[in-house]
């Protein structure tokens, strides 16, 4: 579990409007793209994680599969098919690989991320 900086600085990515439930989208900030999963079932149903898939080096974590494995929130590459924890940003199969990950919030319908 992320531990949040109440110091900490939360920049606005877009609107809650833009997301699909169930699904990633792709925003970008400081050009880093960041995937963002809608999943309303979770107490935090908002996750920020890097789109590169470090196994392929492309842009693609927003349009994987998402689901969980045994509770754990996760997303699957589109192309070589690695699991991820939206919470951590760990590689299921292989640990010692991982994506960045960011806390992710909705305020007045808008998704933020904390930098």
């Amino acid at each position: 579990m992320t531990t949040i900086d109440s110091n900490a600085e939360w920049i606005d990515l877009c609107s809650k409007n833009d997301l699909i439930p169930h699904s990633g989208v792709a925003a970008m900030h400081e050009g880093q793209q960041i995937a963002l999963f809608y999943i309303p079932e979770y107490e935090n149903e908002i996750f920020a994680v890097g789109n590169n898939d470090p196994f392929s080096g492309s842009n693609v974590l927003s349009r994987g599969l998402i689901g969980d494995l045994q509770g754990e929130p996760m997303v699957a590459s589109p192309l070589y098919k690695q699991h991820f924890s939206l919470s951590s940003g760990t590689c299921i199969e292989e640990p010692d690989v991982s994506v960045p990950v960011w806390p992710a919030r909705v305020v007045d319908d808008q998704v933020q991320i904390m930098l």
